[in-house]
Parts: structure tokens; C-alpha cells; sequence
């Protein structure tokens, strides 16, 4: 039974790990990659679709991503996705796709993206945490339902606690890496 909240508190915990990843691949550093534009939608025949999804997205260079709509007539309803997105870049079309260009970033902008990237590291801390919360709780109703002695919730307790700040560290590496990376002209 305790080794059933461990492997649950572990793998919750990687999942927020995982989404930490996802959140922190949107974030622009000096090199454009499309996963800038991942958490747009485009209004497809009156469904919100992600913007990969109906047409080919790739990076030109380290400051232009160019977008190819399957569809020519979906030109501007593309547009007016990118601009109600607010990503920093007009879009400009040429008729078969849209550029974006990307001018560098300045000191401020790098320091703005850097903050968003603490926000996203410590939405996840409060994750973990809550994550452990559950965790501890499943650990007392166990000793309070006697199917758990003293000494082994003590030590289910700790076990969850370096778990926690396993997962914790992580993270702070994870942001470590990525404020790096924003911050490297």
C-alpha cells in the first residue's frame, strides 16, 4: 500500500515536470523555434484547431518561422490568430504563407521572459507540493485506519519528503538551464 503512494507521488511528480518542459518550450529565447506558436488556435471551420494542425510550421532561420496553411483560404483566419495571440510579431503573407519575423530581443524583454519562466518553475513547486500534500494525507488515514504503525508513517513521510525534494531540484535545474538560455545573446 505505501509503496502504491510512492509510485503515485513519483509519477504525478514527473508529470509535472513534463508539463514544466511543455510550458518552458513556448518561451522565446534567442533562437525562434515553433514551439512559440504551439498554444495558438485557429478558428477552422468554427473549431478552435492548433495552429500545427492545419498547416506546416517551420523555423527559416534563428529569427523567421513560416507558416504554410494547407488551405489558401485559411490565409487570414491564420493572421488573425497570430494577432489576437499577441506573441510579440505581426504576421506578414505573401499569399501561399505567413512569415513571422522575429527582431532580437532586448535586455528588458529577455528579463520579462525570464520572470514568466520563475512564474512556470514555481507554479510547478506548488504542484509538487500539492502532490505531497495528497501524499502525506494518504499516509495518515492509513496510520489513523492502524494498517500503518508510527514508525512506518514516520518513515513513509520522509520517504515522500525526498521524493518532493528530488523533484524540487529538478526544477530548479530545469530553470537554471533555461534562464541560461534565454539570457545568452
Amino acid at each position: 500500500m505505501v509503496n502504491e503512494i510512492y509510485d503515485y507521488t513519483k509519477e504525478h511528480m514527473d508529470k509535472s515536470l513534463e508539463a514544466l518542459k511543455r510550458d518552458f518550450s513556448t518561451l522565446r529565447t534567442g533562437k525562434v523555434t515553433t514551439n512559440i506558436v504551439d498554444n495558438i488556435k485557429v478558428n477552422y471551420y468554427g473549431n478552435p484547431t492548433p495552429l500545427n494542425q492545419i498547416g506546416n510550421v517551420i523555423a527559416l532561420d534563428a529569427v523567421t518561422i513560416a507558416i504554410s496553411p494547407w488551405e489558401k483560404n485559411m490565409l487570414s483566419a491564420v493572421s488573425k490568430a497570430i494577432q489576437e495571440a499577441n506573441i510579440g510579431v505581426n504576421p506578414n503573407s505573401d499569399g501561399d504563407m505567413i512569415k513571422l519575423f522575429f527582431p532580437p530581443m532586448t535586455v528588458e524583454q529577455r528579463g520579462e521572459i525570464v520572470k514568466q519562466a520563475k512564474a512556470m518553475g514555481e507554479k510547478a513547486k506548488v504542484a509538487i507540493r500539492n502532490i505531497r500534500k495528497d501524499s502525506n494525507d494518504k499516509i495518515k488515514k492509513l496510520e489513523k485506519d492502524k494498517e500503518l504503525s508510527e514508525d512506518e508513517s514516520k518513515k513513509a513521510h520522509d520517504e515522500i519528503q525526498k521524493i518532493t525534494d528530488d523533484h524540487v531540484t529538478k526544477i530548479d535545474e530545469l530553470l537554471k538551464v533555461k534562464e541560461d538560455d534565454i539570457l545568452k545573446v
